[in-house]
């Protein structure tokens, strides 16, 4: 008889163990346990065997940032040769953040990270969260996806491409420039050519550094850049540029350019996303967007918000130069960006 995997469940907080109170839901760890034991085939003996690792408090997503994304990679650093793969129990709102953060923390990761939640409760009629659950723990003991992965909904999607798309929908994440790593039915089907080839080598935890300025600037119709100057200083390391479509900012943006011109002469590192879900920046394609490419901004092609932020926080937590941390941010790391 093969032995069972094992797997370890790593429960952050975030709606799927709350509970209702006086002032709206909140975690609770005993109520989260006592549904666990409700879950059956949690115990079947075809399932992995599985640890519960909980975080002290637990957290609505909301309050997890740079602090609790070390917290965790650290968790799994600590206990990666001991598991077969984990599942991460996490609140949606800031989920793909996590995830994305976590895909560059774990160089070399050869195991999957499967991060899931739920948008109804445990303790609620027509809960998400037990399929979720139930799958993404049979997903992680199938070692198939050997990465950041994000399960909801019947579907897994790498991390680091995820990003939330509904607040009252049970399909709460979408993948809008990458295609989902495998779909849930009857059967569990991956899609092989999605699937990332095995690491080579050992595990390496980059932790982040705290304490780096960088920031966000989602541009639009007739925003006062003059308003944003006063943060655009030398001490700003990063900064994501959400620009309309291909990247484009208005063409009277004469002070947009000044401000961005000025924060990378002092080092700021500008990285273009787009607003829209779908398709990739192409700096240069409209006039519009040349002038940020002539100033020095990176084209962030068809990465998430969540993605390019956290993948400033990566380089640049690596001590990495200016002119290495461009090159890498047009370069695919971990299946963040097409090619």
């Amino acid at each position: 008889m093969a032995q069972r995997k094992k797997i370890c469940m790593i429960y952050t907080g975030g709606t799927i163990g709350m509970v209702r109170s006086e002032h709206g839901y909140i975690p609770d760890s005993a109520a989260f346990r006592r549904q666990l034991d409700l879950i059956g085939d949690l115990s079947r003996s075809d399932m992995p065997e599985w640890e519960l690792v909980e975080f002290s408090p637990l957290l609505d997503s909301s309050d997890i940032a740079v602090a609790q994304w070390n917290q965790l990679a650290g968790l799994i650093a600590e206990r990666y040769n001991q598991f077969d793969g984990f599942v991460v129990l996490h609140g949606t709102d800031t989920m793909a953040y996590t995830a994305s953060a976590l895909s560059f923390m774990l160089k070399g990761l050869n195991k999957p990270v499967i991060f899931t939640g739920a948008q109804i409760p445990l303790c609620e009629l027509r809960s998400d969260g037990r399929e979720n659950i139930v799958t993404a723990m049979i997903m992680a003991a199938d070692g198939r996806a050997r990465e950041v992965c994000v399960y909801f909904n019947g579907r897994l999607l790498r991390g680091n491409r995820s990003t939330k798309q509904s607040s009252d929908q049970l399909a709460a994440f979408a993948s809008p420039n990458a295609p989902a790593l495998a779909k849930a039915g009857i059967t569990i089907e991956y899609t092989e050519q999605a699937l990332r080839p095995a690491s080579v080598g050992p595990l390496e935890l980059c932790r982040f550094d705290q304490s780096l300025p960088i920031g966000l600037i989602r541009v639009f119709p007739g925003i006062q850049f003059e308003l944003f100057e006063s943060i655009m200083t030398d001490k700003l390391r990063g900064v994501v540029l959400e620009t309309f479509g291909a990247g484009n900012v208005p063409s009277s943006g004469k002070s947009l350019l000044h401000i961005i011109e000025k924060a990378y002469r002092s080092g700021t590192i500008i990285t273009v996303c787009s607003q829209c879900m779908q398709g990739t920046v192409s700096l240069g394609a409209y006039a519009t967007s040349q002038a940020l490419r002539q100033i020095g901004a990176v084209d962030g092609g068809d990465m998430t918000t969540e993605a390019a932020l956290t993948k400033l926080y990566y380089l640049f937590s690596l001590g990495l130069d200016k002119a290495e941390i461009k090159r890498l941010m047009m370069c695919d790391l971990r299946g963040e960006r097409s090619v």
